[in-house]
């Protein structure tokens, strides 16, 4: 019995190990160097470099205003979108799933902008913000589209929003469409009977019944929002000024673009992998937690 189970491990260990060293070598090894990385001074092209230890991140967390900057927005920008693509999300998974025809094609509808590059994507928009929002209010009565997205922050924020949830909503919607469809019909019944308007059969019945899909959907869009990069340089480029950077935009500058300084974008990207992995642990206890309770 204990050779046929060490023959079966071995079998799967042969077909895991490709994708296992796969993963090693293409991930976990640049992870590990970047830590590293993110204890020096180098620069990314000189091969000599030397260690400053600590210096990165005590310059990163009290000494760069930019930096600091771009965690206040990217923490304003996280929690809209954790909010407002999870609602959307479900508003339109229960919206698809109530109609009893062309519910495949209204699906496909809705996730197609998850099967195009964000990227590109906002670039598109770009120029919907930019030529065809003031066209329509030229040539109509919605004045109030004819605004400068991209130059005032206020306006760019909003676009930044639009273009990330226009991107990212029909995916968690998918998700939610599936928790829908285990709800068993008989539940909703018995509540309709006993009284319950739509509202309430939701928030008591369908909604705690989804509250898994619910932790997952939450995870999905906290680890996507810190890390958004996508759509904030295809629409404004962290600008106006550095009004609508990111955490992500701020690294690849510093790394790429302004200094040139490797080893202080490491260590930036350090502190970045260690706030989502925090928040994140956190979000999945709480709402491990809540599934218990209900």
């Amino acid at each position: 019995m204990t050779s046929r189970t060490g023959k079966q491990a071995a079998v799967l260990l042969a077909f895991v190990f490709p994708a296992l060293l796969f993963y090693a070598v293409f991930v976990l090894a640049p992870a590990i160097g970047g830590v590293g990385y993110s204890l020096t001074n180098w620069n990314g092209l000189n091969p000599s470099y030397q260690f400053v230890g600590a210096a990165n991140y005590v310059e990163a967390l009290t000494d760069d205003p930019y930096f600091l900057n771009a965690v206040g927005f990217t923490l304003k920008y996280v929690a809209a979108m954790v909010i407002l693509q999870n609602a959307l999300a479900i508003a339109l998974a229960v919206l698809v799933e109530s109609r009893r025809r062309s519910k495949a094609w209204y699906r496909t509808i809705f996730f197609m902008p998850n099967m195009i590059s964000l990227i590109i994507g906002g670039f598109m928009w770009l120029y919907i913000f930019t030529k065809v929002l003031p066209y329509m209010a030229e040539h109509s009565v919605l004045k109030m589209l004819d605004q400068s997205w991209i130059g005032d922050a206020r306006f760019s924020f909003l676009a930044i929003l639009i273009v990330s949830l226009w991107g990212g909503v029909g995916y968690l919607m998918v998700i939610y469409m599936a928790a829908l469809q285990g709800v068993p019909a008989q539940l909703k019944e018995a509540a309709a009977i006993d009284g319950a308007n739509g509202w309430q059969t939701f928030r008591h019945i369908t909604l705690p019944m989804i509250y898994p899909a619910l932790t997952i959907g939450v995870f999905l869009t906290l680890s996507s929002s810190f890390k958004a990069f996508d759509a904030v340089y295809a629409l404004t480029g962290g600008g106006p000024g550095r009004a609508t950077q990111v955490i992500a935009l701020n690294i690849f500058e510093e790394a790429f673009k302004s200094s040139n300084r490797y080893g202080y974008a490491n260590a930036k990207a350090v502190i970045l992998f260690a706030a989502v992995l925090v928040i994140t642990l956190i979000q999945l206890w709480i709402m491990k937690r809540r599934e218990v309770e209900s």
